[in-house]
């Protein structure tokens, strides 16, 4: 779909930018799509006052690369 979110540096000891997992580091000020599950992650927890959040879900400009086909984060021991 298309969304998009910008960070806007807020976390603390992250204020240049901020991974959301091995997949998803977004630098602060900087405009950043994302799928619409990465869009929900963001909006619908604790991380949505660091956030912007750009688009909505009418229109859908396909999967992006990766997405849905492995795990975003590293596992034990493997990074």
């Amino acid at each position: 779909y298309g969304q998009a979110v910008i960070y806007k540096g807020t976390i603390p000891r992250f204020e240049s930018g901020w991974a959301l997992d091995d997949h998803h580091y977004m630098e602060t000020g900087k405009i950043f799509p994302v799928c619409g599950n990465t869009y929900n992650m963001l909006k619908e927890t604790r991380f949505e006052k660091h956030f912007d959040f750009i688009g909505d879900f009418s229109t859908h400009y396909g999967i992006f690369d990766g997405c849905g086909t492995s795990i975003p984060y590293s596992s034990a021991g493997t990074s």
